[in-house]
C-alpha cells in the first residue's frame, strides 16, 4: 500500500479499503526487512506510533495525511523521543516538547514512525560523518544516499515511508533527493517554523520535505508551513493551496538555466540529462534561455565562512554541562568542557567549529567574515537580475550521481564542492527543490534543480508536476 500517492492512501482509508494501522505496520514491517542494510532509522516510536495508528482507525479521516506514515530526521525535536542529531554528543537526548512541524504533523493525524539518520549535527554531503554509522544507497547500497538528510532520503526512495522531514543549510535535503531519485523541497527560508529543529547555521536552516511525487510534497508544505509564535523568524504570509494550480499548463512561463551550472564542474551525464529536461520543458511551451550567475564560484567560500561561523556559536551549548555528553574522565570545569567536546564531537564538526571560531576571531574577523556576508548581497543580486526576467531558474541538483562509500572521505574539499549548486539558494533563502531527471550509466539517479522566487513555491510545484507528467522517472523503484 504504501507505493500508492498520498491521496491514494487518503481515499483508500476513507473508502476502509485500508486502516492507519495497517499502513503503520506496513511502514516497520518493511523497515525490519530492509533497514538493516541501509541503517536509515536511529530510533523507533513504535509503541506510540501503534497507540496513535489505533486511534485514527475510530476517527474519520478528514485531513489528507490522516494516517500516513511520516519519518523524521534526528536534528527535529520529538517530545519524549531520543533526538541525537547523528552525535555522540546527543546519543542520550529525550526532549521535553515537540518541534512545531511535529504538533502540525500529528495534529493532521500523520504518524511518526521514527528519527532517521543523519550526518552528524547535520554537517556532511554523504551520511557517512553519523555517530551511528553510514547510510546506504537503495539504488546501491556500496554507494552514499547525500547528506546530510540521507536518513530522510533512503527511507523514502526504498519505501520504508511515504514521506519524511528533513533540513536543508547548505542543500541536505535537495542533494540526498537527487542522488536517490526522489523530490526534496527546501522551501522559502521562514516558511516552515524553525522551533525544534536543532541549530547549525541559524540563517541558513529550514526544514525540507522528501516523497516520491510532486503532489505528496505540497500535501505535506501545506500543512506544516506557516507563522509561528515561537519562531520570530517565520513568515507572516498566508500558507497557499499549494496543489491549486499544480496541474496548470506552464506553457508561456520563463525559466532561465545558468550557463555556470552546465560548465566544466558537472559531469557529461549530469549535463546530458539537464538538457534532455531543457528540451522536454521546452515541447511544454516554456521559454528556456540561457542566463548568468557570475558570482557561482565564490559561493562555496562564502558559505564555509559564514555557516561554521554560526555553527561554531550554536553548539557552544553543548559542553557536558548545559546539554550533552559530559566525560567521565573530567576532574574540574575546564575538563568537563574539554573532555565532553573532544569525545562527544566528530572529527567533521570539531573542524567547522575551529573554521568558525578563527572566521569570528578578532583578528579576521573583517577578513574573513564581513566579506563573506558581503558576497551574500552580491549573490542575491544575481538571482534578483533573473528573477526580473524569469518565473524560475533550473539546473542540475548536484554535479555528479553518488559516489561510493569512502570515496572522498579524505578529501575535504571536494566534499565542499559538491554543494556549489545548492548552496546559491540558501545563501538568499530561495525555494528550490530537485526533482528526478534520469540516470546514469550505473543505474544511479541524477537530479534536476529548480529555484524560484521568495515564496513561490507554488511554481516550482507547477514546473515540477509538467515535468513528472510526461516522464517516468519518478516512477522507479530501486530493487532491495
Amino acid at each position: 500500500m504504501l507505493d500508492r500517492s498520498i491521496r491514494e492512501l487518503h481515499q483508500a482509508i476513507k473508502n476502509q479499503e485500508v486502516t492507519p494501522s495497517q499502513l503503520v505496520n506496513e511502514s516497520y514491517e518493511k523497515i525490519s526487512q530492509h533497514d538493516k542494510v541501509l541503517n536509515s532509522f536511529v530510533t523507533l516510536n513504535e509503541e506510540r506510533a501503534h497507540a496513535q495508528a489505533k486511534s485514527l482507525d475510530e476517527q474519520p479521516a478528514k485531513h489528507v495525511l490522516h494516517g500516513i506514515p511520516v519519518g523524521i530526521k534526528d536534528n527535529i525535536i520529538t517530545k519524549d523521543l531520543r533526538t541525537t542529531c547523528g552525535s555522540k554528543m546527543l546519543a542520550d537526548f529525550n526532549p521535553v516538547y515537540n518541534a512545531t512541524v511535529i504538533e502540525k504533523l500529528v495534529a493532521a493525524g500523520a504518524v511518526p514512525v521514527g528519527k532517521l539518520n543523519m550526518d552528524e549535527f547535520a554537517m556532511g554531503s554523504s551520511n557517512e560523518t553519523s555517530y551511528f554509522g553510514v547510510v546506504r544507497n537503495p539504488w546501491n547500497t556500496d554507494y552514499v544516499p547525500g547528506g546530510s538528510s540521507g536518513g530522510s532520503a533512503a527511507a523514502v526512495a526504498a519505501g520504508l515511508v511515504p514521506v519524511a522531514l528533513g533540513s536543508d543549510t547548505g542543500g541536505s535535503v535537495r542533494q540526498p533527493a537527487a542522488l536517490t531519485g526522489i523530490v526534496g523541497m527546501k522551501p522559502t527560508y521562514g516558511r516552515i517554523s524553525r522551533y525544534g529543529l536543532v541549530a547549525f547555521a541559524s540563517s541558513f536552516d529550514q526544514i525540507g520535505i522528501f516523497s516520491r511525487t510532486i503532489e505528496d510534497n505540497a500535501l505535506v508544505l501545506e500543512a506544516i508551513a506557516g507563522l509561528d509564535p515561537m519562531d520570530n523568524t517565520s513568515s507572516p504570509l498566508p500558507v497557499e493551496d499549494y496543489t491549486a494550480k499544480i496541474k496548470k499548463p506552464v506553457s508561456g512561463m520563463r525559466v532561465g538555466v545558468p550557463a555556470e551550472y552546465m560548465s566544466d564542474i558537472v559531469t557529461p551525464e549530469v549535463r546530458a540529462a539537464v538538457e534532455q529536461a531543457i528540451e522536454i520543458y521546452r515541447s511544454l511551451g516554456v521559454t528556456v534561455e540561457e542566463v548568468h550567475m557570475p558570482h557561482l564560484k565564490y559561493v562555496v567560500p562564502a558559505y564555509y565562512i559564514i555557516a561554521p561561523s554560526e555553527a561554531s556559536s550554536n553548539l557552544s551549548r553543548f559542553d557536558g554541562m548545559r546539554f550533552g555528553h559530559r566525560s567521565s574522565e573530567a576532574t574540574d570545569i575546564e575538563s568537563i568542557f574539554r573532555k565532553s567536546r573532544a569525545e562527544g564531537f566528530g572529527d567533521e564538526v570539531k573542524r567547522r567549529i575551529l573554521i568558525g571560531t578563527y572566521c569570528l576571531s578578532a583578528g579576521h574577523f573583517d577578513s574573513y567574515y564581513m566579506k563573506a556576508l558581503k558576497l551574500r548581497t552580491v549573490v542575491k543580486e544575481d538571482f534578483d537580475a533573473i528573477f526580473k526576467e524569469f518565473d524560475a531558474i533550473i539546473g542540475p541538483t548536484t554535479t555528479a550521481p553518488a559516489f561510493k562509500i569512502g570515496e572522498n572521505k579524505e578529501k575535504t574539499i571536494d566534499m565542499y564542492m559538491n554543494d556549489i549548486l545548492t548552496i546559491p539558494a540558501n545563501l538568499v533563502g530561495l525555494p528550490a527543490m530537485s526533482i528526478p531527471a534520469g540516470f546514469s550509466s550505473d543505474g544511479l539517479p541524477i537530479g534536476l534543480q529548480l529555484t524560484g522566487k521568495h515564496f513561490d513555491e507554488a511554481t516550482l510545484y507547477q514546473l515540477g508536476h509538467a515535468f513528472e507528467q510526461v516522464t517516468d522517472y519518478h516512477t522507479k523503484r530501486p530493487t532491495l
